[in-house]
């Protein structure tokens, strides 16, 4: 199943003021952050990468799609603080 033009707007508006850019892949949609590839909008699940910065969060490990390496589901996208708090703690691991 592909992911919602809707769900990546509402994922961005809840991400507002963050540099948030994406790319449309496959049905899909990888996520940046100041250049950053920090993650992804998978079958309208917000997932990102599993760093050492971002697992204090105790969020559960899914795969975007079969074969996939394990990223952390971000569940609680309506907390828009926490939500910042995770992209801009993976993007500092990522860096």
């Amino acid at each position: 199943m592909a992911s919602t033009k809707d769900y990546l707007c509402f994922c961005l508006e809840q991400l507002n003021p963050l540099n948030i850019t994406y790319k449309k892949m496959m049905g899909e949609y990888l996520l940046y952050c100041n250049n950053v590839l920090f993650g992804g909008i998978y079958d309208d699940r917000l997932l990102v990468k599993i760093t050492n910065t971002n697992n204090s969060y105790n969020m559960e490990e899914e795969l975007p799609y079969q074969g996939a390496k394990k990223m952390y589901l971000v569940k609680d996208i309506d907390n828009k603080e926490l939500l910042k708090e995770i992209i801009i703690n993976t993007v500092e691991g990522l860096k």
